[in-house]
């Protein structure tokens, strides 16, 4: 069966990321669209998509839109896009801190919306995504946005009361573990390597440690335990992260980005 014709409002990173995974599979079919003429024909020249000359071509294109724009662009792009929806559309926000109400509200009646937050990990087939479905979006609507979005990684199907959250752990998180993996590297070669080397190491190992979370049956602590030996270098390094409550910093850290999400939908 053909997938459905897709078609993006915006074409910047994470729209990039999305359709260069889209790309890859025989039988896509995908237009795009974006102010900036020349970024378009750029995107389009690259990934083999359609370009669109305006918001009401595409719409005639596509049964999938995905609006790829800024937050604040959004209300204007929606208002442009109103008067083209037809009831076999579906409509997937990657627009971070709108929500379905927002975007139903700008839409006819019945409109069917999927709003999703992924993360920058997509641009290497990595990413997680979270999903959460409007009023009207159905289960099928869902099952065409996972399978969408599983082209660059991983979902996770939400409840929207949980997208500040999911935004804080996974849409922020990378910024995250750039900072653990840097701060890793800078451990390493004050001891003796070489930075290129201790980058590898440290960067490799987070890698290796999330795909053993991801696949094991057993909880993260488990997973300490078993690299701990009483007295070793494990226990060591572990104590010396305890000591300056690195646990309790990360908490703190979901929580304030999760606060701060809340702010910025008011």
């Amino acid at each position: 069966m053909k997938s459905p014709s897709t078609g993006f409002i915006g074409t910047g990173r994470i729209a990039q990321a999305l359709i260069s995974g889209l790309a890859r599979q025989q039988d896509s079919d995908i237009s795009g669209f974006d102010k900036d003429s020349a970024a378009l024909h750029t995107v389009a020249g690259r990934f083999g998509i359609r370009p669109a000359n305006s918001i009401t071509e595409l719409a005639g294109i596509a049964s999938i839109i995905v609006i790829a724009v800024k937050p604040y662009q959004v209300a204007e792009v929606l208002d442009e896009l109103n008067p083209s929806l037809q009831p076999g559309h579906l409509l997937v926000s990657v627009a971070a801190g709108i929500s379905t109400e927002f975007i139903a509200s700008r839409c006819p009646s019945g409109t069917r919306v999927i709003r999703v937050m992924p993360n920058t990990p997509a641009f290497v087939g990595l990413g997680m995504t979270a999903l959460c479905r409007g009023t009207h979006a159905t289960d099928n609507d869902i099952a065409l946005a996972e399978a969408l979005f599983s082209a660059i990684g991983r979902t996770a199907v939400i409840d929207e009361s949980g997208m500040d959250a999911a935004t804080a752990v996974s849409g922020s998180g990378p910024a995250y573990m750039f900072r653990i993996i840097d701060a890793l590297a800078e451990g390493g070669a004050a001891t003796g390597l070489d930075r290129e080397t201790s980058m590898l190491l440290a960067a490799q190992t987070m890698l290796g440690a999330a795909k053993m979370v991801l696949e094991s049956t057993k909880s993260p602590e488990e997973l300490v335990r078993e690299v701990t030996t009483p007295g070793g270098t494990t226990e060591s390094g572990l104590n010396e992260m305890d000591r300056h409550g690195v646990r309790e910093a990360l908490v703190d850290t979901v929580k304030a980005a999760a606060s701060r999400s809340r702010e910025l939908m008011k």
